[in-house]
């Protein structure tokens, strides 16, 4: 008799696709009250802006500050942080980072231009953004992967400003995530956080100057005011809770895929671990480990909570069915467990990012394969990407039509123009034919 609670699913039951779908639902919107107070902080901080700032951060994070000067950090501090690392510690960042490094470089994009045999030239101009903002959580939480996988993305498009926000409560600073700022080459770090930190990228202050994006993880109210300050800057995403699916024939360890539920379930309470499998016998086993290896874990209490409302054991018809049903869910990570996992690749459409074998365990995308883990949740990845070089480029196109160019497509756009009513466009084009 198996003690943790997760649902148990069959494909074969005439209800399933409903079930599945309440159990996927999630209400992404954060509740009125933090709406409210993100938009006092944002309207504050933009009339304000360092005072504003400065406020916020004594009332929030109880640092007793009396200007933006003591809440930057010196390079100074960033260096002592990495000289402060054990060995192994340093290593492991600094070889994650060469990894996240040469994965990135090879989604660098260059401008191209193409001729026409009249003489037109028609391409489009690649640029680098100009200054980036990087939020990352900070306190006792550490998140240096969360540095690497955005800072060296945006360092790779050739951003030429990249200014790191990281909350400090109480003084409390990570040394870990300080260092992954130094050896990513993050320009300026501002002790800061929460919506006044989103503020203050977004609008600029008498200190903090107006970013063009703003990247990173953040809490509610962080989520929420980026939300808002879209379309004054850009932003990467607004994350939901952290997702893993699992696609099983029932070979591997039972064990192994236990765990890796857990490492998404540990997340938070909302995060979502589903396993798919054409073996009713292999979820059993699952179930067990789960079981068994639940007492282990130092965080628990978080993966019960997670696993009883919307984790599930799926059982399947076969692999063709397993990959339809996750190009519907659409997970942030897909994790391919079976014998010959490169066979469903062409069969999924919709993932985040596709793990593929029995050792390409979703932790390792976490900290230092190479690929980003800024992944699509909720359902995004039907739509958008991982987070890349990409996200820090722009694109412009470049028209260099020549005089006979313009004859041949002058008389195309006057037809056009005339036919949507705007008579300027069409003599504007027409002023340039010969006859």
């Amino acid at each position: 008799m198996s003690n943790t609670k997760i649902s148990r699913l069959d494909s074969g039951a005439p209800d399933f696709l409903q079930t599945l779908d309440a159990l996927l639902a999630f209400e992404s919107s954060t509740d009125d009250a933090i709406e409210h107070a993100v938009a006092d902080i944002l309207r504050d901080v933009r009339a304000r802006g360092d005072a504003a700032v400065i406020d916020c951060t004594r009332r929030f994070d109880r640092m007793d500050c009396a200007s933006m000067v003591e809440l930057e950090l010196p390079r100074s501090v960033l260096d002592d942080a990495y000289a402060s690392l054990s060995d192994a510690q340093r290593a492991a960042l600094a070889e994650a980072a060469d990894r996240v490094r040469l994965y990135h470089e090879r989604q660098k994009q260059d401008s191209w231009e193409y001729a026409e045999a009249d003489g037109t030239r028609l391409g489009q101009k690649v640029t680098p953004l100009d200054r980036v903002g990087l939020y990352v959580p900070g306190g006792r939480a550490s998140y240096p992967s969360s540095v690497l996988m955005n800072a060296i993305p945006a360092k790779v498009a050739g951003v030429k400003e990249l200014i790191m926000v990281v909350p400090t409560p109480g003084g409390e600073r990570n040394p870990l995530v300080l260092a992954a700022a130094a050896i990513t080459g993050v320009d300026r770090v501002f002790t800061i956080g929460g919506a006044q930190a989103v503020a203050a990228l977004a609008y600029g202050t008498q200190t903090i100057p107006q970013v063009d994006k703003i990247v990173g993880p953040g809490n509610a109210y962080v989520a929420s005011a980026k939300r808002r300050v879209f379309g004054t800057v850009g932003i990467d995403m607004v994350a939901g809770p952290s997702e893993v699916l699992v696609i099983s024939d029932g070979h591997g360890n039972p064990d192994w895929v236990a765990m890796d539920l857990f490492a998404q379930a540990e997340h938070d309470e909302l995060a979502q671990s589903i396993l798919l499998c054409t073996d009713a016998g292999f979820l059993d086993r699952v179930h067990a480990s789960i079981d068994r290896l639940l007492a282990e874990m130092p965080r628990r209490d978080t993966i019960a909570i997670s696993l009883a409302n919307r984790g599930a054991l799926i059982k399947v018809r076969d692999l063709a069915e397993a990959c339809d049903i996750a190009n519907r869910i659409a997970p942030e990570h897909l994790e391919i467990c079976t014998e010959d996992p490169r066979a469903l690749v062409e069969s999924i459409r919709h993932a985040g990012a596709m793990f593929l074998g029995h050792y390409s365990v979703e932790a390792l995308g976490d900290y230092c394969a190479g690929p980003n883990h800024v992944l699509p949740t909720m359902r995004s990845a039907r739509f958008s990407s991982p987070l890349g070089v990409y996200d820090f480029q722009k694109r412009t196109s470049i028209l260099d039509i020549s005089e006979e160019g313009a004859q041949k497509l002058g008389r195309i756009a006057s037809v056009l123009a005339h036919g949507e009513g705007l008579q300027a466009h069409a003599r504007s084009a027409e002023m340039r034919l010969k006859d």
